[in-house]
């Protein structure tokens, strides 16, 4: 059966590097949807001087010199990216950086250029973004020279990516990052746009300051022939926000709140270097994978305090309870994944090679070991990052932009981990990779779909193929929420496929860990254990077809050391005694819907 499965995942599920016609099975592709260059003033504060050329070109697998005089390299380039500097600030980043600009000679603007002390950078920081973009009437700062400069910056942002763009080989999305943060909320925005067909400026939080108006200024661009759609942020920072039960003027969730939220944001970003998203083991104690990059130093900063409904899988149990009170759900998201690292680097997501995502704040060892990044989390708290994965029938705009739009994508810690899930009334255990794909479009719903009111329980079938360079895999795990006709939230984590031959255990309805080979004395790892594919199926028995529910696929590896413990064992350091030494990395494919 290995043999099997492993020559057919060279048939479907593969990344193409060209594509002469789409293919209806779809390949999976991966990405980064949150990235900062030097147009981002909080990270040239840092000391960033990648522009958007260069992250795209080390996207692309090509070599970039970073300020130091070092390079840096990709060992496998990505497949798709977009640049997502803040579009507040824009303009002033224009002035900074290219003489003659209006502004560029400003005294303030010739006193950034020459930062270099951490104390002078994080002053800088406090004073132009963090005492303005957290208020709620955030301003331009008084070197701002106009909106021309904002609409210059946007095209230097908007030519990088048509340059950079290759269809069939190399995706370059265009986007920008609308960056609320009122009272230090994080409620973020990552906006993309399918085609080249963009406005000659967009808008910043200074212009727009809730995210209904920034749907309603979406609309308008829908109105003059442009298609786009937004992503919000890690919502473990949002401060009880991201999925609220009221509007940004206070008013209760409505009819038209959850239909224009539905439509215009698809997906939600699981996972990026300030934590994991998914859940938090103090809300889901029962669920033994729920301490995953919690980044609980998250909470020193700006008063926030976590909540259930700061996680996603919280958001997404609100979001079925408000479709059986409203009818639709405004909290229907599917799963991608970014690192929001403010170097330029897109995706330098490996544990091995983690350098930092802020410049000076975690560029340095010491600095990652015992210091912070300035209101935000502490160094040793944070995470490499995340990838963004689609499913799509070719590497071109249209086709990830499209997976995104219908939520067939997936999110992984760093790792690039394939994960496929499809459900059904009529789907049977798959025999092998192809025959579950194809009978998954044909009988199925895929990823990020809703399955109709049905009177039988639906199979879901799930496949999962391990990083060619990465470690093996534990098991796939499949997690219901649902809420029953009584309107009480329930959910449960069942155990699908799995390495080895373990036995859930009957009294406690657990699944024995499936071991570590991890040697915590040279941060070395081996696959003697877990498998490189797993593949199967599970039928919903306990089914109520009166109860709306939705179902997403977890996959787990085996356990590989954290980025801290290289950190350590490369500079002959002890290890750290409170985070963990190793993690099992993975991956979440969007949900599966099912409405009554």
């Amino acid at each position: 059966m290995l043999k099997l499965l492993l020559a057919a995942s060279a048939l479907v599920g593969t990344t193409s590097l060209a594509i002469a016609e789409p293919n209806p099975l779809r390949d999976a592709y991966f990405g980064e949807t949150h990235l900062h260059t030097a147009f981002s003033l909080d990270a040239y504060i840092g000391g960033t001087r990648l522009m958007p050329a260069d992250s795209l070109a080390y996207a692309r697998g090509e070599s970039v010199t970073l300020p130091d005089g070092t390079t840096a390299q990709h060992k496998r380039p990505l497949d798709f990216a977009a640049v997502t500097d803040h579009a507040e600030y824009m303009g002033e980043m224009y002035s900074t950086m290219f003489e003659g600009a209006p502004g560029h000679d400003n005294d303030d603007l010739v006193q950034l250029r020459e930062l270099s002390d951490l104390e002078e950078r994080q002053n800088w920081f406090i004073k132009y973004v963090v005492s303005s973009n957290r208020s709620a009437t955030p301003q331009h700062p008084p070197f701002f020279a106009g909106p021309e400069t904002s609409k210059s910056a946007w095209q230097v942002i908007v030519d990088a990516a048509q340059e950079a763009n290759d269809p069939g080989t190399f995706t370059a999305l265009i986007g920008f990052e609308w960056s609320a943060a009122p009272n230090g909320a994080n409620l973020h925005r990552n906006v993309l746009f399918r085609d080249d067909n963009v406005p000659a400026s967009v808008p910043s939080y200074i212009d727009i300051n809730e995210e209904e108006n920034l749907w309603a200024w979406m609309k308008e661009q829908e109105a003059e022939g442009r298609r786009l759609l937004a992503i919000p942020h890690n919502s473990n920072a949002s401060k009880g926000r991201m999925f609220p039960d009221i509007d940004s003027f206070g008013e209760r969730m409505d009819l038209e709140y959850a239909r224009t939220r539905q439509t215009y944001e698809p997906l939600i970003e699981m996972m990026q270097v300030k934590g994991n998203s998914e859940v938090h083991r103090k809300f889901w104690a029962a669920d033994e994978f729920a301490g995953f990059e919690n980044a609980n130093s998250i909470q020193k900063n700006s008063g926030r305090v976590f909540r259930q409904r700061d996680f996603v899988r919280g958001g997404l149990i609100d979001g079925i309870g408000y479709a059986f009170a409203l009818g639709l759900n405004p909290f229907k998201y599917g799963f991608i994944g970014g690192t929001d690292n403010h170097n330029g680097m897109m995706s330098a997501v490996a544990e091995d090679s983690f350098i930092g995502a802020h410049g000076p704040e975690d560029g340095s060892v010491e600095r990652r070991r015992s210091g912070s990044v300035a209101g935000w989390i502490d160094g040793k708290d944070l995470s490499i990052g995340s990838l963004a994965g689609v499913w799509a029938t070719e590497n071109t705009r249209a086709g990830i932009w499209d997976a995104m739009k219908r939520r067939e994508t997936f999110a992984t810690s760093g790792p690039r981990i394939k994960v496929r899930m499809f459900g059904g009334v009529e789907l049977s255990p798959p025999t092998d990779p192809i025959d579950m794909v194809q009978k998954g479009y044909l009988l199925g719903t895929h990823m990020g779909g809703t399955m109709e009111s049905a009177g039988a329980p639906p199979t879901f079938t799930v496949y999962a193929e391990k990083d060619a360079l990465g470690a093996n895999l534990d098991r796939i795990q499949i997690i219901k929420g649902w809420v029953d006709e009584y309107g009480d939230a329930n959910e449960k984590i069942i155990d699908v496929v799995w390495a080895g031959d373990r036995e859930i255990d009957p009294s406690t309805g657990k699944l024995p860990a499936v071991g570590n080979t991890v040697d915590l004395s040279t941060a070395l790892f081996t696959n003697e254990i877990g498998a490189p594919v797993l593949m199967g199926s599970w039928t919903d028995t306990d089914f109520n077809p009166q109860s709306n529910a939705f179902y997403y696929a977890r996959v787990l590896e085996i356990p590989t050391p954290r980025w801290t413990t290289y950190d350590a064992i490369r500079n002959g350091l002890p290890l750290l005694e409170d985070v963990p030494a190793t993690i099992q990395e993975r991956a979440w494919g969007s949900p599966i819907w099912y409405n009554n």
